[in-house]
């Protein structure tokens, strides 16, 4: 089963907008799709959710141990999408995520604070790779990217010195901005989803 976990150091760095719009992509790619939220206080991939009425099933599960319980909620399902909260505030349920993750997203937009807090988020993911059988495959998407400004370029490059970066990068778009509660559809045809195929190609199992 495809395990994506969307992970950052802290809230408002566009981890619940990736998570929706990866969610759906694999939905429309033909998947049996699962959103699971994992963030105690916002639960807002679950209230998103709600208020678009989404096709695609969404599980709160803001608990410690995800990666014993996923498997009791996933029977049938082909991928599931996790958004994470914080890691600043909730740690051990982010640990547990990327234990059970396949592939981790860490989206960072192109500035000094986000590029910032990178290193940190990459030391909980290689702390967490003694805990697992297999490797899972980690990848920072650039979001909130300003169209024709060299601030893409150069966090692109920086980042890519740590890890590594998809070439899709998501513009600074009202319709990722304003978002929250509506419906998504023709997910795969955004940045979002061309995000999702190269993630899955990095590993030759591209489904999508």
């Amino acid at each position: 089963m495809l395990v994506i976990a969307v992970v950052n150091l802290k809230g408002g760095s566009t981890k619940t907008t990736t998570a929706a719009y990866l969610l759906h992509a694999l939905s429309e790619s033909g998947l049996s799709t699962l959103g699971v939220d994992a963030d105690p206080e916002n639960e807002s991939l679950l209230r998103w959710g709600e208020l678009g009425d989404w096709s695609v099933p969404v599980v709160g599960l803001p608990v410690r141990d995800l990666h014993k319980r996923l498997g009791a909620v996933t029977r049938g399902i082909d991928a599931v999408v996790i958004d994470t909260p914080p890691m600043e505030s909730a740690k051990g349920i982010v640990t547990s995520a990327l234990r059970a993750a396949t592939h981790v997203v860490i989206p960072m937009s192109p500035t000094p604070m986000d590029f910032d807090r990178l290193g940190s988020v990459l030391e909980v993911v290689a702390d967490v790779e003694s805990l697992r059988e297999t490797p899972s495959v980690t990848a920072v998407l650039l979001t909130r990217v300003v169209n024709n400004a060299a601030s893409g370029d150069v966090y692109a490059a920086a980042a890519a010195e740590l890890t590594s970066v998809l070439p899709a990068r998501v513009a600074r778009k009202e319709k990722f901005a304003q978002g929250f509660g509506q419906p998504i559809a023709d997910a795969l045809n955004t940045a979002y989803g061309d995000a999702l195929g190269q993630l899955l190609e990095m590993e030759g199992a591209s489904t999508v």
